[in-house]
């Protein structure tokens, strides 16, 4: 038997190109920035991912840390940061931008470089929720779950084999689940 000759074996890494993901919320304080490191913490090689907020509060929710540190999830570099540094002409080119939140997709977005495809992923804001301690950290953990099924759901689409409308279709039913 053997194996099978070069021309069919496929580097499925190779074959797919590097894609830049930018997640926006408004406040770039919980569940951006929580989709952002669930994102580049799955490690997979075609894929960076980085977010901000239109109208950045400055800070991570306490909360929003404390579910990545039990996740083990690092988050050394993190920062709260606007969506202008994107649309710079020297920002790296994004090849999807996805709104977390209903206040950040209707707003006037910057005009980003290279015409990314755009999807929007709605979801409650963890950090608006009021309660009992408990009932604060269940939304965060129900969020961050969520995320993450999301992002799996991301990754595994095979972008080297479907047109741009075909990956938009897809994309925006992701933020359905």
């Amino acid at each position: 038997m053997g194996t099978a000759p070069a021309k069919y074996e496929i580097d499925q890494a190779a074959e797919a190109p590097h894609c830049n993901v930018l997640l926006l919320c408004t406040g770039n304080s919980a569940r951006s920035i929580l989709a952002a490191v669930i994102r580049n913490h799955k490690r997979h090689p075609n894929f960076t991912a980085d977010s901000a907020g239109s109208f950045p509060r400055g800070a991570i929710h306490p909360i929003a840390l404390k579910q990545m540190e039990l996740s083990r999830v690092p988050t050394d570099s993190l920062r709260s940061k606007s969506w202008d540094e994107y649309a710079e002409p020297d920002a790296p080119k994004m090849d999807f931008i996805l709104t977390l939140c209903d206040n950040a997709a209707g707003e006037v977005c910057p005009i980003w470089p290279g015409q990314p495809v755009t999807a929007h992923w709605g979801m409650p804001d963890p950090a608006a929720v009021s309660g009992t301690p408990e009932e604060i950290e269940r939304a965060f953990r129900e969020t961050f779950m969520i995320l993450e099924r999301r992002i799996s759901l991301f990754l595994c689409l095979p972008l080297p084999n479907l047109e741009t409308l075909a990956i938009k279709y897809e994309v925006d039913n992701i933020g359905a689940r």
